[in-house]
């Protein structure tokens, strides 16, 4: 059975930085895509970033420059460091992988952050 396991959420004040870290029970992690979303109450779920299995990214317009996903595919660990943190970016952070061949998505139970003098 695939798990995902966030961690790294909490309190962080405006314009700091914060690191949240998925770690998966997956065997061949490497052949999975990973994602992380955001979702505010009462608002859709947002994609913020996605990493390729072979490690190429890509951002939500509004997190380029500040957020930074990457993987460890030796650890089965995925991360997303945010930089310069703001009031609106408190929420819910959910990580999520696909298996490539599959498809089968899994998801993380999520992990809040708040952001906040």
């Amino acid at each position: 059975q695939v798990q995902l396991v966030e961690s790294g959420g909490g309190l962080v004040q405006p314009g700091g930085p914060l690191r949240l870290s998925c770690s998966a029970s997956i065997s061949l992690f490497d052949i999975y895509v990973v994602r992380w979303y955001r979702q505010a109450p009462g608002k859709q779920l947002e994609l913020v970033a996605t990493i390729s299995h072979v490690g190429s990214t890509s951002y939500a317009d509004s997190m380029k420059g500040r957020f930074t996903i990457s993987r460890n595919n030796a650890e089965k660990k995925a991360y997303l460091q945010m930089n310069t943190l703001r009031p609106e970016n408190t929420t819910i952070y959910c990580c999520n992988t696909e298996n490539l061949i599959t498809r089968s998505p899994y998801w993380g139970q999520g992990n809040q952050m708040i952001v906040s003098a």
